[in-house]
């Protein structure tokens, strides 16, 4: 597609309100996504170029976490090994969905996100102390986590968190830490298959690289008081007629 400087700016803009969404409830891809596939990019296209901005927040994030004394990085990435051959197939699934059957499960999948998200399932985190548990089990589940993020992205963190925070009995520091690490180490290996099976549109998917990083940046930093509620309740409803325009029009 054409790369224009509007399409620069308005992708760093949603780069920035989807890293923004990132930290404030999750699910900042329900947001990017569509927006590209708006702007004419073919679904498969969008659903790749998105991984430049994943990967992006994702280095950020786990180089915040080690700043801050926060890091396992053997046990990451034994789990990120196994979230990663997952991905690779789910990727590959990803990259052949194209036109209105991309649309409708891209339509699908954000009404249950968005649903998931105002009701708050999936989300009670509970407490843990102590080391690490069903370690075994808590593997084998990263393959099929693994799958979901690199077939789509948008709501892995409802799959990862449960895995690590009830399965595996991380406490909530540590699950986002992992977290973090596995999303980055397979976001890598879902843009190298989209970058292999598709034409990834790079200039606009640093750009929106550039709004995740800013994005996640004020999200961590800035003190979100009056106004939150009404926001989120204005996103919500925004990400719903979105759907419904990609599911009848």
């Amino acid at each position: 597609m054409d790369i224009e400087f509007w399409k620069i700016g308005l992708l760093f803009i949603t780069g920035i309100v989807s890293g923004w969404i990132n930290v404030l409830a999750g699910g900042g891809s329900i947001l990017s996504v569509p927006v590209m596939v708006f702007l004419g990019m073919p679904g498969p296209v969008a659903n790749g170029t998105n991984r430049i901005g994943i990967v992006a927040q994702n280095i950020f994030a786990v180089w915040g976490f080690f700043r801050k004394g926060f890091s396992d990085f053997r046990l990451s990435a034994t789990l990120a090994a196994c979230a990663s051959v997952g991905a690779f197939f789910g990727a590959m699934l990803g990259a052949r969905l194209d036109g209105v059957w991309f649309e409708r499960t891209l339509a699908m999948i954000m009404l249950v996100v968005v649903g998931l998200t105002m009701t708050g399932i999936g989300k009670k985190k509970i407490q843990h102390e102590g080391e690490a548990r069903n370690l075994a089990l808590g593997h084998v589940l990263m393959v099929g986590a693994g799958f979901w993020g690199g077939f789509i992205q948008i709501g892995v963190g409802f799959i990862l968190m449960p895995i690590l925070n009830r399965v595996m009995g991380f406490d909530l520091v540590r699950t986002n830490m992992h977290k973090v690490f596995i999303a980055l180490t397979f976001s890598l290996v879902a843009l190298a298959v989209f970058a292999s099976q598709v034409e990834i549109e790079w200039v606009l998917g640093i750009a929106l690289a550039a709004g995740f990083a800013v994005g996640g940046w004020l999200g961590a930093n800035a003190a979100i008081a009056k106004g939150e509620v009404l926001i989120k309740r204005v996103f919500y409803v925004a990400l719903a007629a979105m759907a419904i325009k990609l599911l009848f029009f």
